[in-house]
């Protein structure tokens, strides 16, 4: 238990009563408060294969002294099964982090998260240096960082391991910038998520700079501070690997005459709850997937011959776009618009438009109207909230009634159809008759 003992103690989880709390099925292991008489209550983790530590306080501890590992400590933390540990709750002082982080380097932890934590102070980073680390993913959320700046030397350090991490996380946390050479020690991260931060238009392009991570495939800057859809290209158009872009919850706005091209990787585009009024453009040519739910769209006239995705629920469409421009498409969902009938010469035609969403709208349910998305139904194509949110709003003596209630059968819509042949049989009888 010695080990064990040196890493609570060094990051400074000993402080009120509390206990841990071992949930076998998930093989989670939960800590609260532990306190030196409630030690002994971390045995039970040592099967968990996740380990979360709440609560503590951690300056306390700033000055304890940590040596180096005896074989036998090594050997002990090589044995355990642990990949994922999460701390939570805790004020952290860096020069605390900096002296127990290569400690992990003993261990086969491959994601290390923080919650809710305050960072104070600057760690002594030089022992980091040529340290590599296992772990690959790295997460924080609603944490108060240290600044950012004046912080070469520090991310020079660790940029053995650094250059080997696979995923970043940096969420609800205030984030106003992030310097161009922190995004260059980078070098093998595929995901960066930057979501419910403060990046503004003008922090963009310093923080994807030349070079600055050259294999990026996922950003999501979900619910920053950017407003200019002509300066979002132009900031991430250096990234050349990127696959999937989120800029979902900007208030983004069109710029004139915009010229910028994105990059040609990008195939994955979330547009959504950004206060579009139109769509703006260009667009990536090699789209798969693009959402632009929760809008304020009126129409979508655009044509991307590669999409095989389309998300424009919660808008204000009073009519389905033009299947024609979506040769690939194989998903469409058109919920809560103004859509009064689906295209359903279109559809048909379309035969690996498989899943079509289309409920709370006000349908006009006139034979062509209702025929067309109980043909849909009966094909499968239509997804959740069939039958129960499709109602009709129009003529008025279907009104409130579900579509799929609503009577189409030959006799009903096409009397013609069926009088004519009665007509002439009928005639013919006659004449044989004379």
């Amino acid at each position: 238990m010695n080990v064990v003992v040196l890493l609570l103690l060094g990051l400074g989880l000993l402080e009120a009563e509390g206990r841990c709390f071992f949930n076998r099925t998930q093989e989670h292991c939960v800590c609260y408060n532990l306190s030196q008489e409630s030690l002994n209550s971390i045995i039970q983790c040592l099967p968990a294969s996740v380990v979360e530590f709440r609560g503590g306080e951690l300056e306390r501890y700033a000055a304890f002294p940590i040596s180096d590992l005896d074989p036998s400590a090594i050997e002990m933390l090589d044995s355990l099964v642990i990949r994922k540990v999460i701390f939570g709750d805790l004020l952290v002082p860096e020069i605390l982090l900096a002296r127990v982080l290569r400690f992990f380097f003993y261990t086969q932890v491959q994601e290390l998260v923080f919650e809710s934590c305050i960072f104070e102070g600057r760690g002594n980073w030089a022992e980091m240096a040529s340290q590599r680390l296992p772990i690959l993913s790295l997460h924080f959320h609603n944490v108060t960082p240290a600044p950012l700046a004046g912080r070469e030397q520090d991310f020079s350090n660790l940029s053995s391991w650094l250059e080997t991490l696979q995923e970043l996380t940096v969420t609800g946390s205030n984030v106003t910038s992030l310097p161009c050479g922190i995004g260059r020690v980078f070098r093998a991260l595929h995901s960066l998520d930057m979501a419910q931060n403060s990046l503004g238009d003008e922090s963009l392009m310093p923080a994807f700079c030349e070079g600055a991570f050259p294999q990026l495939q996922v950003l999501s800057l979900q619910r920053n501070s950017l407003t200019s859809y002509h300066s979002v290209c132009e900031s991430v158009r250096l990234l050349h690997e990127l696959q999937h872009l989120d800029l979902s919850q900007n208030k983004l706005m069109a710029d004139p005459s915009s010229s910028c091209q994105w990059p040609v990787a990008l195939r994955i585009f979330n547009l959504s709850d950004t206060g579009l009024d139109e769509v703006l453009t260009p667009l990536p040519p090699s789209l798969e997937v693009l959402d632009m739910s929760c809008n304020h769209l009126h129409a979508v006239d655009i044509s991307l011959s590669s999409l095989k995705k389309l998300f424009l629920s919660q808008n204000m469409l009073q009519a389905a776009p033009s299947i024609r421009n979506y040769p690939m498409l194989d998903t469409l969902h058109l919920d809560n618009n103004l859509i009064t009938e689906l295209p359903w010469d279109e559809v048909k035609l379309l035969g690996h438009l498989w899943d079509v969403a289309a409920a709370g709208n006000p349908y006009n349910c006139s034979c062509s109207g209702a025929g067309g998305l109980q043909a849909l139904a009966g094909m499968g194509h239509l997804g959740q909230g069939w039958p129960q949110d499709y109602t009709c709003h129009s003529p008025p003596r279907y009104q409130g009634r579900l579509v799929k209630n609503v009577p189409v059968s030959v006799l009903q819509c096409n009397s013609a159809a069926v009088i004519a042949p009665v007509c002439i049989a009928l005639a013919l009888l006659i004449v044989a008759g004379a």
